[in-house]
């Protein structure tokens, strides 16, 4: 007969769909009462469930002998119950130095990249992890004490991917009390005792004087808070993800949004109803909600998740769109960029911009391109520019063209007044020439701007140069001097295409 505890853990991975018959489930096992308590609740469990288990275990080497006692234990106590053991050591250490990272973020980040290791190679199709109902309650006041939003109350997610945590309305004591029951041992780490730590500061001395002095149900209450802020960041998540697929788009590397939908994502909705509400509430504050749920949503899609990225961030990418010019830009935590180019924001990925320098050589910027071009006397040569995934083909035809031809003019070039070394390059500031039609020279920068070429996009801007003078730049009127006319025999029409 199952125990009142056994009953609730399995109603709670029923409920939830945590498993099915099948899986083969790896128990997070640190060697502390609650991942002991949750594999050998398991264990009593598994044949009902239908389920394989894996013990998994992974030494953060932090506490020294300790550490390895704990590996020691969870060796011994997989083998006792006749389990496999996935283990592995990370240099938690040594990669919180590197990442500038603090030990707890860095062995959480270890750890979890373990967890997917074991399940890519396919030694586990879930991870079982044992965080509490205790465990839910400090996050929360946690992340109220750090500030937070809905997103924070939410605290531990039950089902994250394959990510599974049956123990989540389970009070600590009570697994402590079902392991004393079996006779069942368990490992002590200090570091749970350690005051510095904000969680532990929680643990010890606030959840007790709030269940003591306040209410005997506070860890319940904080559970069902965290319950309710989760499914109104469902609805969130479903609204941010709906707005994305309308307002915003793929750029490169990164994403491109109107600075207006941001600011008021259902100025474009296909919905009357929802346009007419829109057109009700175009100040932006009213849509405050869901302009810093996009913001964040974008970020995470760049950088894998928004832990670093701060409300006061989010304020800065607001007034980008909303205050400020053409050019100006936004750095963000991890090396984002968000740049505003007139009325459009690119989220950018970092981007390496250093200059590089070798035996007293220097060389350019990473990303920049230069190729050298040899004319045929007929037919066409192709130029692959693998740095902004475009092909540039240089047609040399007769001109002028028959009546029965049509193209063009404006991008045909006279290959008589071209001088060699032709090259296919990208802009360099103070490139400059006079366009067709125009008296005075002018520099590509001031032709980019009255273009709209947006600032990001400038630095690789191909550039046709002869004898070493600009003559042509993508989307431009070409160099009066260069340009084919009615006395020209031979012209180069310039056309590009996708690699």
């Amino acid at each position: 007969m199952r125990t009142p505890l056994e009953q609730s853990v399995l109603k709670t991975i029923r409920d939830m769909r945590m498993m099915s018959p099948g899986d083969r489930v790896g128990v997070a096992v640190s060697g502390g009462a609650d991942s002991v308590a949750l594999l050998r609740l398991l264990i009593g469990l598994r044949t009902e469930l239908g389920i394989t288990l894996v013990v998994v275990h992974f030494n953060h080497g932090l506490r020294g002998e300790d550490s390895d006692g704990d590996a020691r234990f969870v060796e011994e106590l997989a083998r006792e119950h006749q389990l496999v053991l996935a283990s592995a050591r990370g240099d938690v250490a040594g990669e919180a130095k590197r990442k500038k990272w603090n030990l707890e973020e860095a062995g959480r980040r270890l750890r979890y990249a373990f967890f997917q290791q074991v399940i890519a190679e396919g030694r586990a199709t879930r991870i079982a992890i044992a965080h509490t109902a205790d465990d839910q309650a400090e996050t929360v006041l946690a992340h109220m004490f750090r500030g937070t939003g809905l997103t924070g109350l939410a605290g531990i997610h039950p089902v994250a991917g394959p990510i599974v945590r049956p123990l989540i309305g389970i009070r600590r004591v009570d697994l402590r009390h079902y392991l004393k029951e079996l006779g069942q041992a368990w490992r002590e780490d200090s570091t749970n005792q350690d005051l510095r730590r904000l969680r532990a500061r929680i643990r010890i001395q606030l959840l007790p004087i709030l269940e003591r002095d306040f209410s005997s149900h506070v860890v319940a209450h904080l559970a069902g808070l965290a319950q309710l802020a989760r499914e109104e960041e469902m609805l969130w998540a479903t609204l941010v993800e709906d707005r994305l697929r309308a307002c915003a788009g793929s750029r490169g590397e990164g994403f491109e949004i109107q600075s207006g939908d941001l600011l008021v994502p259902f100025r474009t909705s296909g919905s009357q109803s929802v346009a007419r509400l829109a057109a009700q509430a175009e100040n932006p504050i009213h849509w405050r909600a869901l302009t810093e749920r996009i913001i964040r949503r974008l970020y995470e899609n760049l950088r894998g998740d928004r832990r670093n990225l701060s409300a006061a961030n989010v304020e800065q990418v607001i007034r980008l769109a909303g205050e400020s010019t053409s050019g100006r830009r936004v750095e963000l935590p991890g090396g984002m960029v968000v740049e505003r180019s007139f009325e459009t924001l690119f989220f950018l990925p970092p981007r390496v911009e250093a200059m590089q320098c070798d035996a007293g050589e220097t060389k350019a910027k990473l990303g920049s391109y230069q190729y050298v071009v040899s004319l045929p006397e007929r037919g066409t040569v192709a130029i692959s520019v693998p740095e902004i995934g475009r092909r540039f083909r240089l047609k040399v035809i007769d001109w002028p063209l028959r009546a029965s031809e049509t193209t063009r003019d404006y991008t045909v070039l006279d290959a008589d007044l071209l001088r060699a070394p032709l090259i296919l390059r990208n802009w360099r500031p103070g490139d400059a020439y006079r366009p067709r039609g125009r008296k005075q020279p002018q520099k590509l920068k001031r032709m980019f701007v009255k273009e709209r070429i947006p600032s990001r996009e400038r630095a690789l801007w191909p550039v046709l140069e002869s004898g070493g003078c600009a003559v042509w730049a993508r989307g431009m009127q070409p160099a009066d001097e260069v340009c084919a006319s009615k006395r020209s025999r031979v012209g180069v029409l310039i056309e590009e295409d996708q690699l």
